[in-house]
C-alpha cells in the first residue's frame, strides 16, 4: 500500500513540475527567424515586378465584368431558391399568384398591342395631314412663282408699249429738219439756279 501511495506522489509531483522548453526538430534546408541574411542576397533591392498598363486596364475590366456576372448568377439563384422555398411552403397559394400574374401580364399585353395600334392609327394620320399641307405649300408657291413672273410679263409689256409710244418722238433722219426749226423757234434756256424746294430762284436771259 505505501508503495502505490508513494508512486501516485511521484507521478503527481512530476505532472505539478515546471515542463521543460519544447524541443522541435530543426528541419534541414529552413532558416530561423535569427538567422543572418546571406551573402548573396546583401544589398538586394527587392524591385515589384513591371505592370503592363494596358494589361492592367484590361484585367481590371475583365475583372468588373466578372464581379458584375457572379454577382448577378449568385442573385439569379437566391432568387431561384426563394421561389422554389415560397412555393413548397405556399403551395396553392403560390400557383394562384403565378396564374394571376400571367393573366395580369396577358391583359397588359393585349393593352399594350391596342395603344401600339391606336398610336399607329394617329401617326399615319398626322403624317397625311403634314403631307398634304406640304402640297398645299407647293401649291401655294407655285402659284405664287406663277403670278410674280405674269406680274413681271405685264410690267415689261407696259415697258414696251411706253417706249413705242416715246419712240414717235425719237429724232430720225425723216423729221431731223422738222426738230431742228422748232428748236430753232422755240429756244430753251437752261442757265438757271433752283432752291431746296425745286423752285428756280435766278435765271439768264437769252440773248
Amino acid at each position: 500500500m505505501f508503495q502505490t501511495l508513494c508512486g501516485r506522489s511521484i507521478r503527481a509531483a512530476q505532472l505539478c513540475a515546471r515542463r521543460r522548453a519544447v524541443v522541435v526538430e530543426s528541419i534541414r534546408g529552413r532558416k530561423s527567424r535569427n538567422d543572418p541574411v546571406a551573402k548573396s542576397k546583401e544589398g538586394r533591392i527587392k524591385m515589384p515586378p513591371p505592370v503592363d498598363p494596358v494589361e492592367m486596364v484590361v484585367l481590371k475590366e475583365r475583372f468588373t465584368e466578372y464581379t458584375l456576372i457572379m454577382t448577378a448568377l449568385r442573385l439569379e439563384f437566391r432568387e431561384e431558391l426563394l421561389r422554389k422555398k415560397y412555393e413548397a411552403e405556399m403551395g396553392s397559394l403560390a400557383a394562384e399568384r403565378v396564374r394571376k400574374e400571367a393573366d395580369e401580364h396577358r391583359a397588359l399585353m393585349d393593352w399594350n398591342r391596342a395603344e401600339n395600334q391606336r398610336m399607329l392609327q394617329l401617326r399615319m394620320q398626322r403624317i397625311q395631314k403634314e403631307k398634304e399641307e406640304a402640297e398645299g405649300k407647293e401649291l401655294e408657291a407655285a402659284l405664287e412663282l406663277e403670278q410674280k413672273r405674269q406680274e413681271f410679263i405685264r410690267i415689261k409689256e407696259e415697258e414696251v408699249l411706253q417706249l413705242q409710244e416715246e419712240a414717235k418722238h425719237f429724232i430720225t433722219l425723216e423729221n431731223l429738219d422738222q426738230r431742228i426749226e422748232e428748236a430753232l423757234d422755240n429756244p430753251k434756256n437752261y442757265n438757271f439756279a433752283i432752291d431746296k424746294g425745286g423752285r428756280v430762284i435766278k435765271q439768264t436771259v437769252l440773248k
